[in-house]
C-alpha cells in the first residue's frame, strides 16, 4: 500500500474549482498535482493562482502517473461520462453532484467501480463538516427525542443573476431539485435514514431566462426543467419531510432545515456550507406557548474547512482500507430521491424510491483536515 499524500488531478476548472482548490491545497494528506480542462487556458490560469505545477487536458489528467484520485468538477451532462473514463484508467474518482442526469448511467458508474475495484465520491460534502456533525450527535444522544418530521427550504430568484454561463443549471440534470436538492437531501438521509417514496407538485415560473452578467448578458435560454418545486417525503424509518426548491423567488430563503422531534425541534445550519450553529428549542410550557421560543445552543464538534473534505475523507480511507463516508451508493440514493421527484411532479402520484442507503458513519471527533496523518 502507497504512503504520503495521496496525489489528486482535476478536471474541470471552472468556478467551483476555487474553493475545492483553495482548501485541498492546503490540506497536508493531499497533493494537487495536475488541474485539466477542455479549455487548457483555463486550467492553465487556475494552476498559476493556486500553485499547481502541472495544467492541460483531461486526457493529460488520466494519464498522469501521480494522480490517484480524480476530481470531477464538469457540468451534470459529463459526469458519467468523466467518471466513467477516470475509472478505466485505474483512477478513484470524487464527482460533484449530481451522479449523473439518468439512473440507468450512474448505475453502470458504480458497477464499472465496484468491478475495478475503485471508489466513488459524490458531493456534497458539506455533511462532513462539524455543522450537521454536531447535529447528527445532538440527535442520537435524544436531544429532540423521536425525530418526526423536517422541513427545508431552498428559494431564491435563481442562478442567472451571478452565473455568466447559467444555461446548464436550467437543463436536464440540474435546476433547482437536482442543482441545489442534493444538499438538502443529503442532510435530511444523515438525520432521517433512507427515503422510501415522493410526492410533489410544480411548474417552471418562465420557459425562457436571460443570462444577466458577464460577456453573454442578454442572451436568452430555454427553460427544461421544473423550477419551482414542493416536495414532501416519507422515510424508511417512519419520518415525513416537506421541502421547497424554487428559482423563481423575489423573496430569497435558502439553507433552513428543521428537524422536529418528540421532545423538541432543531435547526440544522444551512446545508450548503459546513459550519454554524446548532439549536434547539424544547417543548414549550403552556406559558411558553405565548412568548418565543428558547433557544439553546449546542457545542460544536470537528474542525471547521470547506469544499474538498470528501476528497480528503476518501484519500484517507483508501490509504487506511477504510470505508469514506460520501460514497457513490448515497450519492446515487440521493440523485434517485431527486428523480423521482421531478417525476413525481410530472404525473401528479406518490412515487417510490427503488434504491436504498444504510446507515451512514460519523466523522470521528478529533478528526482535523490540517492534520499530517498520511
Amino acid at each position: 500500500m502507497s504512503a504520503g499524500p495521496v496525489g489528486v488531478g482535476f478536471i474541470g476548472t471552472g468556478m467551483i474549482s476555487d474553493t475545492y482548490l483553495e482548501n485541498l491545497t492546503s490540506f497536508p494528506d493531499i497533493r494537487v498535482v495536475i488541474l485539466g480542462d477542455i479549455d487548457t487556458a483555463r486550467a492553465a490560469a487556475q494552476a498559476a493562482t493556486h500553485g499547481v505545477a502541472e495544467s492541460g487536458t483531461p486526457e493529460q489528467v488520466l494519464a498522469h502517473p501521480d494522480v490517484e484520485i480524480v476530481v470531477n468538477l464538469t457540468i451534470p451532462a459529463a459526469h458519467v461520462p468523466v467518471s466513467l473514463a477516470a475509472i478505466a484508467a485505474g483512477k478513484h474518482v470524487w464527482s460533484e453532484k449530481p451522479i449523473g442526469i439518468d439512473r440507468d448511467a450512474a448505475r453502470e458508474l458504480l458497477a464499472a467501480a465496484d468491478a475495478a475495484g475503485l471508489r466513488v465520491g459524490i458531493a456534497p460534502d458539506t455533511v462532513l463538516g462539524p455543522g450537521l456533525q454536531t447535529a447528527r450527535r445532538a440527535i442520537a444522544r435524544g436531544d429532540i427525542g423521536t425525530p418526526l418530521s423536517a422541513q427545508t427550504a431552498m428559494q431564491y430568484i435563481g442562478p442567472d443573476v451571478f452565473h455568466p454561463n447559467p444555461d446548464f443549471l436550467f437543463a436536464r440534470g440540474a435546476g433547482p431539485v437536482i442543482d441545489m436538492g442534493p444538499y438538502y437531501v443529503t442532510a435530511l438521509v444523515n438525520v432521517l435514514g433512507a427515503v422510501a417514496s415522493v410526492a410533489a407538485v410544480g411548474l417552471r415560473g418562465r420557459e425562457v431566462r436571460t443570462v444577466q452578467v458577464g460577456d453573454r448578458a442578454g442572451a436568452e435560454f430555454p427553460v427544461e426543467v421544473p423550477t419551482l418545486v414542493q416536495a414532501i417525503a416519507r422515510f424508511e424509518q417512519g419520518a415525513t419531510s416537506q421541502s421547497v426548491f424554487s428559482f423563481d423567488s423575489p423573496l430569497g430563503r435558502t439553507g433552513l432545515v428543521e428537524i422536529t422531534g418528540t421532545e423538541g425541534t432543531m435547526v440544522i445550519p444551512d446545508p450548503n456550507t459546513f459550519g454554524g450553529e446548532v439549536r434547539i428549542t424544547p417543548v414549550p410550557t403552556l406559558a411558553g406557548m405565548r412568548s418565543e421560543p428558547e433557544w439553546r445552543t449546542v457545542p460544536r464538534v470537528g474542525v471547521e474547512a470547506g469544499r474538498g473534505l470528501g476528497v480528503l475523507d476518501m484519500a484517507r480511507a483508501i490509504r487506511g482500507g477504510l470505508p469514506h463516508i460520501a460514497t457513490g451508493e448515497l450519492g446515487y440514493h440521493v440523485f434517485d430521491t431527486l428523480m423521482a421527484i421531478e417525476e413525481s411532479v410530472g404525473s401528479g402520484r406518490f412515487v417510490d424510491v427503488e434504491s436504498t442507503v444504510g446507515e451512514i458513519p460519523l466523522v470521528p471527533e478529533d478528526r482535523d483536515p490540517f492534520e499530517a496523518t498520511l
